[in-house]
């Protein structure tokens, strides 16, 4: 198990040090808006253009400048600086990362806590009503984009602007040590948005999973020997069918750490996503390679985690 974690780090290290040059070639190599220019201002001089570009290193040759940003990050850490507030892009990340994770575990308790109810039930009622109308829900959630459903929600229930207002809307998120109780009630409706989509995937990923799992012979024999029905579904059935959810689960949790950027954007949440978004519009590009690379980052070791996880509790999976 060590020397297979060892290996999974290592390839680790080479698909980030991959995502960051890849990420460098896009924002540098491909035609895009001067960002000395953009810094510098609509009417500002030639000379003033030069001078910031080379203040910012941009009048070097782009290997040069990748192996200084190169250097920078594996002797130090060091993710470069912002060109417009001169913030240091790890000190950004740092402060957005816990409105991000709260969003991101929130909607994972949320979406987990649906699913599997729901996916219980339509397998277990296969065909009734019941199992038509949440699989026909689902089909209508997966449908949805996230940010139409997230506007939706603000026009129907936020407390300012919603026709039936209810819940705190966009713009009110409260860092947890800040408020607890405001914390919560501010993300109840970015959870339920966010949740929303990967509920109804997961509940009808557990269905079909669940369905499969009660037609083995074990299940059969279990219901020969007369056990009950509920005794079934849920000590042999779910534990069976529940394996691929929590693989999934942990990857999704990945890339959502890395920042919901519709979900953050839409309610003004001050993440990880919304950081990446300002920096999209603004042309920042080292905040725009940080955020990526983080983002890619929790993307490997969630996957990682999930591996490891997977081989504890399937005993079928073996190290090749």
């Amino acid at each position: 198990m060590l020397r297979y974690v060892v290996r999974r780090l290592l390839w680790a290290v080479v698909l980030l040090a991959l995502v960051s040059a890849l990420t460098f070639a896009i924002f540098y190599l491909l035609p895009s808006a001067d960002p000395a220019q953009l810094r510098a201002g609509r009417d500002a001089s030639p000379a003033t253009i030069a001078t910031i570009r080379h203040q910012l290193g941009l009048d070097r040759p782009v290997p040069a400048q990748y192996w200084t940003y190169l250097k920078a990050l594996v002797l130090h850490g060091d993710l470069g600086y912002s060109w417009f507030s001169q913030a240091s892009v790890g000190s950004l990340i740092v402060d957005r990362l816990p409105a991000t994770i709260s969003l991101a575990l929130g909607a994972l308790v949320v979406w987990m806590g649906l699913a599997i109810p729901v996916g219980v039930i339509s397998a277990a009622r296969r065909r009734s009503w019941i199992d038509r109308l949440t699989m026909g829900g689902s089909l209508l959630l997966v449908s949805a984009p996230v940010y139409w459903l997230g506007l939706v929600a603000l026009y129907l229930f936020a407390s300012d602007i919603g026709r039936f207002p209810l819940l705190p809307g966009a713009d009110s998120y409260v860092p947890l040590t800040q408020d607890p109780a405001k914390w919560f009630t501010s993300l109840i409706m970015p959870w339920l948005v966010l949740a929303a989509t990967f509920a109804a995937v997961y509940a009808r990923l557990l269905r079909g999973q669940l369905i499969e799992a009660l037609s083995e012979d074990y299940v059969l024999t279990a219901r020969a020997k007369g056990l009950s029905e509920r005794r079934i579904v849920l000590r042999h059935g779910l534990r069976a069918a529940i394996t691929p959810l929590v693989t999934l689960a942990g990857l999704d949790v990945g890339i959502l750490l890395g920042g919901a950027v519709l979900t953050e954007t839409v309610f003004e949440i001050p993440g990880i996503g919304s950081l990446n978004y300002e920096a999209i519009r603004d042309g920042n590009y080292p905040v725009i390679q940080g955020t990526v690379l983080v983002a890619a980052a929790f993307v490997i070791v969630a996957n990682l985690v999930v591996d490891v996880a997977y081989r504890r509790l399937d005993p079928r999976v073996r190290e090749p």
